[in-house]
């Protein structure tokens, strides 16, 4: 029993120790909130007292670095860390590379053999396109025109403005939004130019010194300066063109084939006409004079026959003498 005694002031100094030890150093300052754009550096300090053993950084729950008096423990090259001395305390510095968008989250500054720990947030934002789909415009002096401007996959979406370098007799602008995207964003510009001169589109970041912008040239031009009356004339020549169009196709429509003159017509009518026939015996029946012997006669004077012709139009009748 006594033996067994004598064992437990030394386990109890050994305890004290360790107690001793661990709270010999603690953390004074943890890391800051940081907001930072995808692709850039974040940069994290955790400020310990002497004595610490190791610092061990967290993202998310998952240690991403560790750092000893003597050298940093790295297990991934886009997470390093820098060490300083201020005041007799250790400064580590946790630096993020290539910011990505999962990267957002919690960050833990931690000490080895310590429940103290200190935490920050991360919050990352992305600059997306900027763009104004028409490029250079061309415009009617003072006449009303819009031009848009498009901020495409922005987290989260920007303040847009302009800066009219155009001589205007009013402008407006309205941004929201766009229904079916909620990472762009669209601002209309109105405006009434009356010069040549340029339209820049510019997108802020929120809680950022950062922004993107997009320059377009305006050209202005003259109303056109054609009269009325030069417009009348142009009207009056196409409905006169159409006009001829329209009779020339009436004309080539209404012509029959079938149809063909009045002489050539009546000929063939009187050729088969029986009273043509008849008339023609007739006739020939008149000359006809009984021959005396040898001697030919002097024929006597015979009348002219006049034969009439019936067309089968009854409004055309024609005359014909025989000689």
């Amino acid at each position: 029993m006594d033996s067994s005694w004598k064992g437990i002031p030394a386990v109890l100094v050994v305890l004290a120790g360790l107690a001793a030890s661990g709270s010999s150093y603690q953390i004074i300052e943890g890391p800051k909130n940081a907001t930072v754009l995808e692709g850039s550096e974040a940069r994290f300090n955790c400020t310990v007292s002497q004595g610490w053993r190791l610092i061990m950084w967290s993202l998310n729950g998952t240690v991403v670095l560790s750092i000893t008096p003597t050298e940093p423990i790295i297990t991934n090259d886009r997470f390093t860390s820098a060490s300083y001395e201020e005041g007799g305390n250790s400064i580590s510095e946790m630096i993020i590379h290539d910011v990505q968008l999962g990267d957002a989250g919690i960050i833990k500054c931690s000490l080895q053999n310590s429940d103290r720990d200190a935490s920050a947030f991360l919050s990352v934002q992305v600059m997306g396109e900027l763009l104004i789909p028409r490029g250079n415009l061309v415009v009617t002096e003072d006449e009303p025109c819009n031009v848009t401007c498009c901020a495409l996959g922005w987290i989260p979406l920007p303040d847009i403005s302009w800066n009219i370098g155009v001589l205007v007799s009013q402008s407006s602008h309205y941004s929201g939004p766009e229904p079916n995207n909620l990472q762009s964003a669209v601002s209309v510009l109105t405006l009434t130019p009356q010069g040549n001169g340029t339209l820049t589109c510019v997108a802020n970041m929120k809680g950022l010194l950062a922004h993107k912008s997009v320059t377009v040239n305006l050209t202005v031009v003259q109303p056109s300066m054609e009269s009325s009356y030069q417009s009348q004339i142009r009207n009056s020549a196409s409905m006169k063109t159409n006009k001829e169009t329209s009779e020339i196709n009436l004309k080539s429509g209404s012509e029959n084939s079938a149809y063909s003159p009045d002489e050539p017509r009546t000929a063939k009518l009187a050729s088969l006409s029986p009273e043509s026939s008849e008339s023609s015996a007739l006739e020939q029946h008149r000359n006809r004079q009984p021959h005396q012997g040898h001697d030919h006669q002097r024929p006597g004077p015979v009348g002219r026959p006049q034969v009439s012709f019936i067309m089968t139009s009854p409004r055309t009748v024609r005359n014909v003498t025989l000689v």
